[in-house]
C-alpha cells in the first residue's frame, strides 16, 4: 500500500522531534494561543481519522469537502482526511462528488454532502448550537476516538494529485523559499482552496519546519510575536 500523504508529513517529524511545537495558532481578535507539538498534531489527526472512518463512513479514495479557515483544528482534519485515505476538496463545491463535508457553522447552508460536521473551531471544545438534525459536532464527537489509527488504503490526497505528487510540490515550494527543520515560519494567509493549503500549511511541514500561523492579524503585535516565537521567516513574505 502507498503511504498516505499524513503518513508522509508526520512520520519525519515525529521521528525527529516529537514534542517541540509544530503548530502554534494564534487569534488575535479573541486573544486566543494554541500550541501543539508534532505528537499532538498527530493524535488529533489520528482521532479526525478514526471519527471520519467510523462514524462517517469514509473509506479510502472516497472524496472529503473541507471548507475551514487557517486553524489549527483544520491542519488536524485535513491530516485526518489524508490519512483515512480521502480525497479532499478544499473550500466550496467544486463539481466532485463528495459525501462528506466539514465546516463551520456559517457554511451549513450550502454543505448538501449526505454526511455533514460542524466545527464550533472554539478553543474549549464547546460544541456548535443549535445545529439541524443529522448534522455531527466534531468537538463532540471526534473527542471519544483513539489517538492511534492505521491506513488501510489511499486514493488521490489532494485536488485530485497523489500524496507523492502533493508532496513533491510542497517540497519544491519550501526550498524556493528557503524553508528546512530549523524554520519558524510565521504567517497570516487564508486556506481558501488547495493550493493555498500546500503554500500555507503541507509545505511548511514538507521541509520538517514549525507554523505560526495568525487569524485577524494585529500589525502591531507582529514584531514582537517575531520575537517571542523565534520567527526565522514570514509567509506571505
Amino acid at each position: 500500500m502507498d503511504p498516505t500523504l499524513t503518513d508522509l508529513l508526520l512520520t519525519p517529524i515525529l521521528g525527529a522531534d516529537p514534542a517541540g511545537p509544530r503548530v502554534t495558532y494564534y487569534d488575535d481578535a479573541t486573544g486566543e494561543r494554541i500550541e501543539l507539538s508534532a505528537l499532538t498534531l498527530a493524535n488529533w489527526a489520528a482521532k479526525t481519522a478514526n471519527f471520519l472512518r467510523d462514524e462517517l463512513g469514509v473509506a479510502p479514495g472516497d472524496a472529503v469537502r473541507v471548507d475551514l479557515p487557517a486553524h489549527w483544528q483544520t491542519a488536524a482534519v485535513l491530516l485526518g482526511a489524508w490519512w483515512a485515505g480521502a480525497h479532499t476538496v478544499v473550500g466550496a463545491a467544486d463539481g466532485t462528488a463528495t459525501t462528506v463535508a466539514l465546516v463551520t457553522a456559517a457554511g451549513l447552508d450550502d454543505a448538501d454532502e449526505s454526511e455533514v460536521a460542524a466545527l464550533s473551531l472554539d478553543p474549549f471544545g464547546r460544541p456548535v448550537p443549535d445545529l439541524p438534525i443529522g448534522v455531527t459536532d466534531y468537538a463532540t464527537a471526534v473527542r471519544v476516538h483513539g489517538d492511534a489509527f492505521t491506513p488501510s488504503g489511499t486514493g488521490p490526497a489532494l485536488a485530485g494529485r497523489s500524496a507523492a505528487d502533493v508532496l513533491g510540490d510542497a517540497r519544491r515550494r519550501a526550498a524556493d523559499r528557503s524553508w528546512d527543520a530549523s524554520s519558524r515560519v510565521l504567517s497570516t494567509a487564508p486556506w481558501p482552496d488547495a493550493d493555498a493549503v500546500v503554500d500555507g500549511l503541507v509545505a511548511v511541514l514538507a521541509a520538517g519546519a514549525s507554523l505560526v500561523q495568525v487569524s485577524n492579524a494585529d500589525p502591531a503585535a507582529q514584531e514582537r510575536r517575531r520575537t517571542t516565537e523565534k520567527v526565522t521567516a514570514s509567509y506571505p513574505a
